[in-house]
Parts: C-alpha cells; structure tokens; sequence
C-alpha cells in the first residue's frame, strides 16, 4: 500500500478541483495530490503536489481526513486528506492537470471517483472523518464503503 494525500483549496465557498490528464484517476476531477515521496510528511508531499500540480503555494494546511482505498482483495493506497484556506498564486493548467474553480453546490460529482460525494462535503465544512472504500481490482467500480465523522488524527 502506498501513502498519498489529496489538498483541496477553498475560497469564497468555492474549491479548486483538477481534472486529472495522467495516472490513476486520468480524466476525473479530484484534489491536486499524489504519492508521498520518501523523507516527506504527509503535510510536505500535500504542499508539493499543489505547487506541481496548480502552481499555488499553499500553506496552513487542516488535516481533515484519511481514506483507505482497497482495489479487488489488495490494499492499494491510504490518503491524507487536507484543506486550506491559504495560498498564493493563481491555479494554472500543467502536465498534469487541469485546474477549475466550483461551489459547493455545483461539484461535479458524476465526473469524480464514487466515493468522493461521501466524504468531500465534509471537507468543505473542516470536520474530521475517515472512510475504507473498496473497489474492483481494476479500481473502476465501486463495490462498499463507509465513512466516519468526528475522528482524531495522531
């Protein structure tokens, strides 16, 4: 199982989601977020996937939550999730994604991973949860999942 975090900007009741171009998720919005590289904090790789990713520099970040994601019968990646009201710089397109700005109201949901209508609304309010989600071996189809609110983080 590989360690990775998901950071999402909020501003104005709005967030920035990335329409991903490569990897797992290609094609999907999501929050800017990759794998956690070796001497890293969770908080560090959060930061440098948002630079790469949109070009901001965030700071102040929230961890706001932990996500398990199993693909068939293997474990395939536990995620840190984080917020931030706090940045610099204007959301530009790169190699990687495709940045937009969206309210609250009008996530594009049909164009996200499944699960994500289950947990992102808790983001945009800073509750704590943690969910487990399992999905086919080829991660396209969801099969189960529950999500938890009021956790605690070490």
């Amino acid at each position: 199982m590989r360690d990775a975090t998901l950071c999402y900007p909020i501003e104005d009741g709005r967030v920035l989601l990335i329409e991903k171009k490569r990897g797992v998720g290609e094609g999907f919005f999501n929050g800017p977020g990759g794998k956690i590289e070796p001497g890293e904090t969770p908080r560090e790789a959060a930061v440098r996937e948002v630079r790469e990713e949109v070009g901001l520099a965030a700071s102040n970040l929230e961890k706001v939550g932990e996500l398990g994601f199993t693909f068939g019968d293997e474990p395939f990646t536990f995620v840190h999730v984080y917020r931030t009201e706090t940045f610099v710089g204007r959301p530009r397109e790169t190699d990687e994604a495709v940045p937009e700005w969206f309210a609250f109201d009008e996530v594009p949901y049909d164009e996200m991973w499944a699960d994500d209508r289950r947990w992102l609304p808790h983001v945009f309010e800073g509750r704590r949860f943690a969910g487990e989600f399992v999905f086919d071996a080829e991660g396209e189809e969801f099969l189960d999942g529950d999500v938890e609110t009021g956790v605690t983080f070490d």
